[in-house]
């Protein structure tokens, strides 16, 4: 890899970082990415070979993960491989391009100038204060102006957004911009929506873990035992109280499992029973229709031994 020179000695030379590394890239990436960066950028002062094993021995990182640093830092453009080493881009410049693509991005002021009103630009404002502490990156501004023109929030949700990856720790973009298309494909427009969203998650979550509790499972629920869930209590509207006799009846049997305790709850639904009595009086039917079969069996059973019985004396004598 090779390096370029500076007559300045090493003692009393520096590397400046620019700024827009700590609001654009820092918050992303990884500690040993952060590190390769540094270093490289430290390196990329001097006129040297270097060799990427003696890069791993010199960081104390091994080489898949310098391998993988190096690939994470070409896709965001700030490495560029070569045959004989790597280049490092101006991560200013980066920006500004992006700043002044035309038709996608906007300058902070345009952002601002261009939302659709001025509580969006005071939301926009508070983020940048609250989250940011009031140095976020322009293109930042770009995003969120983009955020509430795809997704149509309104500027409490678009607060609520970046509440939420604030609270989960994980205030990037992928996060945000996950966490947005999930809220949009479930109709969130406005924080009503988004209260009412977050009551049936909690709700959800009482469930699931009132079931798991009943069944003994010390495991996270599968993502189809979920969907099991909520097809018995959103789709079929079943209570607690009905699923909790599926869940007796699995048990008894037991047959502990999810694809059981789902044929018992759909049979139920199927035959239009809504009600823990309704559903009691069906199974109390089917248990004496049980029973009465038994003794006809049992009744049969015992004519056809007796006749067999007077056979047996009738051939003795």
């Amino acid at each position: 890899m090779k390096l370029s020179q500076n007559d300045k000695s090493l003692l009393f030379s520096s590397t400046e970082i620019p700024d827009i590394f700590f609001t654009e890239y820092l918050p992303e990436a990884n500690g040993n990415f952060i590190k390769v960066y540094f270093y490289m950028l430290f390196l990329s002062k001097y006129n040297k070979e270097i060799n990427i094993n003696d890069l791993s021995k010199t960081l104390a990182i091994d080489y898949p993960t310098l391998q993988e640093s190096l690939k994470y830092w070409e896709e965001k453009g700030i490495l560029i491989k070569k045959t004989d080493g790597y280049t490092l881009t101006d991560i200013q410049e980066i920006e500004l391009s992006k700043l002044y693509s035309p038709k996608v991005t906007f300058s902070p002021e345009e952002a601002i100038k261009s939302s659709e009103s001025q509580y969006r630009a005071k939301a926009i404002e508070n983020i940048n204060s609250q989250f940011f502490q009031g140095i976020m990156s322009p293109s930042w501004y770009n995003d969120i102006n983009l955020w509430f023109n795809k997704y149509g929030f309104d500027e409490q949700v678009m607060l609520a957004l970046f509440n939420y990856a604030y609270d989960k720790r994980a205030l990037h973009r992928n996060y945000i911009q996950a966490t947005a298309d999930a809220w949009s494909k479930n109709n969130i427009k406005t924080f009503n929506d988004l209260d009412a969203y977050f009551e049936k998650q909690e709700k959800r979550g009482s469930i699931n873990s009132e079931i798991s509790k009943k069944l003994n499972l010390y495991r996270k629920l599968t993502t189809y035992e979920e969907e099991d869930i909520v097809k018995w209590t959103e789709n079929y509207g079943f209570s607690m109280d009905i699923i909790e006799i599926a869940l007796k009846k699995a048990s008894s049997n037991n047959k502990v499992r999810f694809d059981y305790i789902d044929t018992l709850l759909s049979d139920w639904h199927q035959k239009s029973l809504s009600t823990p009595d309704e559903i009691n009086t069906y199974l109390s039917s089917i248990k004496d229709k049980d029973k009465k079969t038994k003794q006809v069996e049992k009744a049969a059973f015992e004519y056809t031994q007796s006749t067999f019985d007077n056979l047996d004396s009738l051939y003795d004598n």
